[in-house]
């Protein structure tokens, strides 16, 4: 007999597995197939089997993290996309020409549907899988076929919609605690700046907490789309309220994480014989910790009980402080510079911890919790965002283009070989293809080892056991292990796929005769897909790195006017300053994506890597001053506009500015000498007096402009080497093998 806390423990770990998201989707797609292949069996028709799962793997795809009413509508949309596309290609199987045409027109088309967002891009998708699906299931009776493919896409829809109807809850949580935990593993990284060594490689970990916090804005990203999705009209309900003040919470954590109040150098050098710098790694890490213990507390929803260690922390720093503040030491403007920072520092560190306590606790009213659409609101809209992709430099186009050419020379193989089962060569491409070419690499190597492992494990199943009763049960049990890791685990979802299809096709045939078709149509379609990616407009990312170099640079202007006018008005967390900061965080991250994915590519593709990489650090050190700003600015401070603070904020305004419009621009253009204003730099580092109002966050303001302007030179250096790179670093090998350690 199990005690009772054996079972509270079995009931905690059953809700924990219950609440993630792989688990619900593996349980709807164990529903659905165990539906499907029982009611087959029990009719007696075995051969319907295959279409109806390929219809609910399609459905699958095109499903979205949404409210019931959303999956109700796009499942809706897909179904007739689906309808649309499979009689579309059911009508032109006699006929080459026309098959290839429809394969071009449809791949070019429903790529670029993509620029609209995330929900059509993934609809889109999966149109394209269902098209190659009706092709697959068309002989002998096509006409029946393409009804059970749509028969299987709408029970998997129908689940779908009821599904996200019982249980709203569970993909929210799932997504607050993935904010949570990216959140502490970027506190920890944090922590690693902080440790006062000698020979420590800073600029190692500045790279790390750069990548970390791409991470951080696509974890608030999929988190505030899951809420914006359920929000609707209304008064939400009390739980949705909670998430949101949860999340409005992360974001303020992600500032006050992300800030920088000195160069980490020079608090080192400054305070290299004391221990208050150990105080703050540990705070910090400390912090991190209760992050990721929040995270689990969303997941699970135990009672969250903090450790006391993190204000004993707090206070023992502020301690530390105070003794390094009266210790006796050699007056200078560098110790009182470090000692101001480090007190910027406690007192960002002691905000963050209340306002990690403040996570749960019940949302203000007046508090401003409305959320930005970014889908397109209006047809207009949506043809604005299609017509921007009209160009040979989108990315997107060149990845649909890509793709039309490589679906029709693999058709044309097809054709000339005479492969009756030539369409998983079409399906191969399709999902190996990706934007990327370091991703399409790891998609191919993946996509063949995932095959050629189905195929072994297929083989040995139907040897073992040839009873068509259990192979069902194997079938079924594939799919569910190709749902539970399609997005983690790509290589054993391909071999769960492989031994599903495998398995089906043996319930109304001979599952042996396909082995060898499955393997070398694999290969061909990888080789197409990896040929088209390196031959066919390469999208190199050296193409796009001055764009995201200067969006970068923009969205950080945007978020600096947004901080001063904070300091004008009054702190407000209302929707235009949430927006200009989550931008700065997702330029950001996109030009440190931009980066990681250029390792992947050829030498003679990452000349950039170097200048890239500098780019990324200084731009990343800027947005950490500008975030510091952003912390401090619960106090408000009235400045003339010659205060030698407002002309700073004027001079990084314009500077950003142009260097965004520089590197912006067609053909990118930078000015090689950057014209600051004279004293500028030293009227800030001019020491407030004591009786002047507001002298503390003044001082704080000064200091954060100052730090910003020091970066500015060298940004701009970095710049001018986007648009004109040395010779001698035209490799790029540096900069390829510094990152690849932290990927």
């Amino acid at each position: 007999m199990l005690s009772a806390g054996e079972v509270r423990g079995w009931g905690q770990w059953a809700y924990q597995l219950w609440q993630r998201e792989a688990v619900s989707g593996s349980l709807r797609a164990l529903l659905a197939l165990a539906c499907v292949m029982a009611g087959c069996w029990w009719d007696g028709r075995m051969s319907a089997a295959l279409p109806l799962l390929l219809g609910v793997i399609a459905s699958a795809l095109a499903e979205t993290d949404d409210s019931w009413r959303g999956r109700l509508k796009v499942q809706i949309i897909t179904l007739l996309c689906f309808s649309i596309m499979a009689v579309a290609v059911q009508a032109s199987l006699g006929h080459p020409l026309l098959l290839s045409v429809l394969l071009a027109l449809a791949a070019v088309g429903l790529t670029l549907l993509g620029a609209l967002g995330e929900r059509y891009r993934t609809m889109a998708f999966a149109t394209l899988v269902m098209a190659i699906y009706a092709s697959l299931s068309s002989k002998p009776h096509a006409v029946e076929a393409i009804v059970l493919l749509l028969l299987g896409a709408a029970w998997y829809g129908a689940i779908s919609v009821l599904w996200a109807a019982l249980l709203p809850t569970p993909p929210v949580r799932q997504h607050l605690a993935a904010v949570y935990e990216s959140l502490g593993e970027y506190l920890r990284l944090k922590s690693g700046l902080l440790e006062p060594v000698r020979g420590a490689d800073l600029e190692g970990r500045r790279i790390a907490l750069a990548l970390q916090n791409g991470r951080v804005v696509d974890a608030l990203s999929r988190c505030k789309e899951a809420l914006f999705s359920r929000s609707g009209g209304g008064t939400p309900a009390p739980w949705l309220r909670e998430a949101m003040q949860a999340y409005l919470v992360a974001q303020d954590v992600h500032e006050r994480t992300s800030s920088s109040h000195e160069h980490y150098e020079v608090l080192s050098q400054q305070f290299f014989h004391s221990d208050v710098l150990y105080r703050c790694q540990r705070l910090l890490a400390l912090l991190g910790r209760d992050c990721r213990s929040l995270a689990r507390h969303i997941r699970r929803q135990p009672p969250w009980k903090r450790h006391g260690t993190t204000a004993h922390a707090i206070e023992d720093l502020h301690e530390a402080l105070r003794h390094v503040e009266q210790t006796p030491g050699p007056s200078s403007d560098a110790r009182e510079r470090g000692l101001a920072a480090l007190r910027g520092l406690a007192a960002n560190l002691s905000a963050l911890d209340r306002a990690l306590s403040s996570a749960l606790q019940p949302p203000e009213q007046s508090a401003d919790t409305s959320l930005l659409d970014r889908d397109p609101r209006s047809l207009s809209e949506a043809w604005q965002r299609l017509r921007a992709q009209w160009n040979w430099r989108a990315p997107l186009l060149r990845h649909a283009v890509r793709l039309a050419v490589a679906l029709v020379a693999g058709y044309a193989v097809m054709l000339s070989t005479g492969d009756s089962h030539g369409f998983w060569i079409l399906l191969t491409i399709v999902f190996v293809c990706q934007p990327q070419y370091g991703a399409t690499l790891t998609r191919l190597a993946q996509r063949i080892l995932g095959t050629v492992l189905g195929l072994v494990v297929g083989w040995a199943l139907l040897r073992l056991f040839p009873d068509l009763l259990l192979q069902a049960g194997f079938t079924v049990a594939a799919g569910v292990v190709f749902f539970a890791t399609r997005h983690t685990r790509y290589t054993l979802a391909t071999a769960a796929i492989t031994s599903l299809v495998l398995l089906s096709f043996n319930q109304a045939g001979d599952g042996f005769g396909l082995i060898l078709p499955r393997l070398l149509d694999t290969v061909a379609g990888s080789v197409i897909a990896g040929l088209a990616v390196w031959l066919i407009l390469p999208s190199w990312q050296s193409h796009q790195l001055h764009r995201l170099a200067g969006q970068a640079a923009r969205a950080q202007a945007q978020y600096l006017r947004e901080i001063m006018a904070q300091y004008q008005s009054g702190k407000r967390d209302h929707l235009a300053y949430r927006l200009a900061r989550r931008n700065a965080h997702l330029a950001d991250g996109a030009l440190a994506r931009s980066l990681a994915a250029m390792r992947l590519e050829p030498a003679r593709a990452r000349v950039l890597a170097p200048q890239g990489m500098r780019f990324l650090v200084l731009s990343h050190t800027l947005l950490n001053y500008l975030s510091a700003l952003g912390a401090h600015r619960n106090q408000r401070l009235a400045l003339a506009d010659d205060a030698p603070a407002s002309r700073a904020a004027q001079t990084l305004l314009s500077t950003l500015d142009g260097i965004a419009d520089a590197l912006e621009a067609l053909p990118p253009r930078m000015a090689d000498d950057l014209n600051l204003p004279q004293n500028l730099a030293s009227a800030l580092t001019t020491p407030v007096a004591r009786e002047v109002p507001d002298a503390e966050t003044r001082r704080i303001v000064q200091a954060q402009l100052a730090l910003s302007l020091r970066v500015l030179p060298e940004l701009h250096a970095q710049a001018v080497a986007l648009v004109e790179p040395p010779e001698e670093a035209s490799d790029g090998t540096g900069a390829e093998l510094r990152l690849s350690r932290f990927r």
